[in-house]
C-alpha cells in the first residue's frame, strides 16, 4: 500500500517579520536592566520607553506574579487554590483582590458567599473604583445567571464551578487541552479566557503540564500574526505560534541576537502567543500602514511605575527560584513589573 503525504503550503513572512524577534530581545533587555537599575532609562526606543508592554515571559509580569504568590502562599488544598485563582483572574486586578482580602475575614472557598462578596464589590463600584482590569474584556454571564451587575454574575459563575467540583475534574485531566475544554464549557468563558485560565491554573499544584503542549491564539495574537506574515499558507494561527517557539534559537542566531530566556527557560507557546499581541501594539505605531480596517494607530496604556515592590517567585516545579540572584528575591523595585 502506497502512502501519500500532503505537502503543506508554508507561511510567507512579511517585511516586518523580524520585528517580532527584535522586539522580544529589546523588551527582555528592559526587564533585565530594571532588576539592577530601578529608574532607568532602560532603552533608547521611545515606543518601548513611553508605552506599557508586558514582559515577554508571561509568568514574570506583575499580575501573574501576584497570582503565583497567592497559589503558593496558604492552603495546599486543590479546592482553595482553584477558588482563589479563578476569583483573582475573573477581575484580573490586584487592587480588587486585596480589597476583598482586607474586608473579609478570609478569602476561602469554605466560607464563600455570593451575597457577601457582591456587597463589597458593589460598594467599591459605587465609590467609583474600577474592579476589573482593562487588560481584556470579561463578557457578562447575565443571560445565564440573570443578575443586574456583571460582577454578581461572575460570582455566580464561580459558585457554579465550585458546586460542579470543577477543581477535582481539572486535577484529573491528562492534558492542557482537556483543562481548556472543561473551562470552555462554562458560560462567558470564550476560547481566549478559557486558555488564559488554563495557563493560570497550570502555574499551581493542581496540574503540571508543559506549556509547550497546547496553545490557543487570542484576537491580539491573530492581529500580530497577520502583520508578520503576508499569508499563512496551510498553517493555522496555532501552527504559526508553534513554529515561532520551535525556531527561536535559529531566528535569533540569524539576526545576531541573544536568545532571551527566563533564567534558562526558553520562550514557551504562551509566551510566543503573548508576544504577537505586544508586537501588534508596537507595529501600530511603527507601521501604521499595516493597521487596516481596525483603525488602531496608538497604544492606549502608557508606561508608569508600579506602586508596590515584591519579590520574584515562580512555580517551584519549574526549578527557577534557586537560580534567582539574591537581589531579585529581596530588592525587586516597585517599577520593575508595571
Amino acid at each position: 500500500m502506497q502512502t501519500h503525504f500532503i505537502k503543506l503550503t508554508k507561511p510567507q513572512k512579511s517585511s516586518v517579520y523580524d520585528t517580532y524577534w527584535k522586539f522580544a530581545v529589546n523588551r527582555n533587555e528592559i526587564f533585565t536592566k530594571r532588576l539592577s537599575d530601578p529608574f532607568g532609562p532602560w532603552t533608547n526606543d521611545p515606543i518601548l520607553r513611553d508605552n506599557r508592554f508586558t514582559n515577554i515571559f508571561r509568568a514574570s509580569d506583575r499580575v501573574s506574579q501576584h497570582l503565583i504568590n497567592i497559589q503558593y502562599s496558604d492552603s495546599k488544598e486543590i479546592k482553595e487554590i482553584f477558588f482563589k485563582s479563578i476569583l483573582f483572574k475573573i477581575f484580573n486586578k490586584i487592587e480588587t483582590y486585596n480589597y476583598l482580602e482586607k474586608y473579609l475575614d478570609k478569602i476561602s472557598a469554605s466560607t464563600f458567599s455570593i451575597d457577601a462578596y457582591d456587597s463589597l464589590l458593589t460598594l467599591r463600584m459605587a465609590n467609583k473604583q474600577t474592579i476589573y482590569s482593562a487588560a481584556y474584556i470579561m463578557p457578562s454571564a447575565g443571560n445565564v445567571f440573570g443578575y443586574k451587575y456583571k460582577h454578581t454574575n461572575h460570582l455566580a459563575l464561580l459558585d457554579k464551578m465550585l458546586r460542579d467540583n470543577l477543581h477535582n475534574k481539572i486535577a484529573d485531566c491528562r492534558s492542557l487541552e482537556e483543562v481548556y475544554n472543561l473551562l470552555l464549557s462554562y458560560p462567558s468563558l470564550g476560547s481566549f479566557l478559557a486558555f488564559q485560565y488554563t495557563i493560570d491554573l497550570n502555574y499551581s499544584t493542581i496540574t503540571n503540564f508543559s506549556e509547550m503542549d497546547f496553545v490557543i491564539a487570542g484576537p491580539g495574537a491573530k492581529n500580530g500574526i497577520l502583520k508578520c506574515f503576508t499569508t499563512l499558507g496551510d498553517y493555522s494561527y496555532e501552527d504559526i505560534i508553534k513554529m515561532m517557539a520551535d525556531r527561536q534559537e535559529d531566528e535569533c542566531y540569524r539576526l545576531g541576537l541573544s536568545l532571551p530566556s527566563l533564567w534558562g527557560r526558553k520562550l514557551q507557546l504562551i509566551d510566543c502567543q503573548n508576544l504577537f499581541c505586544e508586537v501588534d501594539k508596537y507595529l501600530r505605531v511603527t507601521n501604521p500602514e499595516l493597521n487596516g480596517a481596525s483603525g488602531k494607530s496608538r497604544i492606549k496604556q502608557k508606561f508608569s511605575l508600579a506602586k508596590a515592590p515584591f519579590s520574584l517567585f515562580f512555580p517551584p516545579k519549574w526549578n527557577l527560584n534557586e537560580k534567582l540572584d539574591k537581589s531579585c528575591q529581596e530588592k525587586v523595585n516597585a517599577g520593575i513589573f508595571s
